[in-house]
């Protein structure tokens, strides 16, 4: 982040640098959200897998088992991505 852009005493450098302030804040503010917003999802995703996971009851050998569960995550953790993530979008529009 950058420091305070003063302007030199002429109005208008003084609202241009107010202007680009307060844009580069507002930008980095912005990035801030999505980045949070991501890990938000990501961990919400991960958390609806592991529940939908647990519920699993799963039977064979050990390697069988474990073959089960990751073809189980294969399918669970991108459809659980994409419904935190519509959630989440639909949720930020209406506020």
């Amino acid at each position: 982040m950058g420091g305070f852009p003063f302007g030199g005493g002429d109005p208008e450098d003084l609202l241009r640098g107010l202007r680009e302030f307060a844009e580069q804040q507002a930008e980095s503010v912005q990035e801030a959200q999505r980045e949070q917003f991501a890990t938000l999802t990501l961990n919400t995703a991960v958390e609806l897998t592991g529940a939908a996971l647990g519920q699993m009851s799963v039977s064979g050998t050990t390697d069988e088992q474990a073959i089960a569960l990751r073809d189980a995550m294969r399918v669970l953790f991108p459809e659980a991505v994409a419904l935190v993530s519509a959630a989440r979008q639909g949720f930020m529009r209406e506020r």
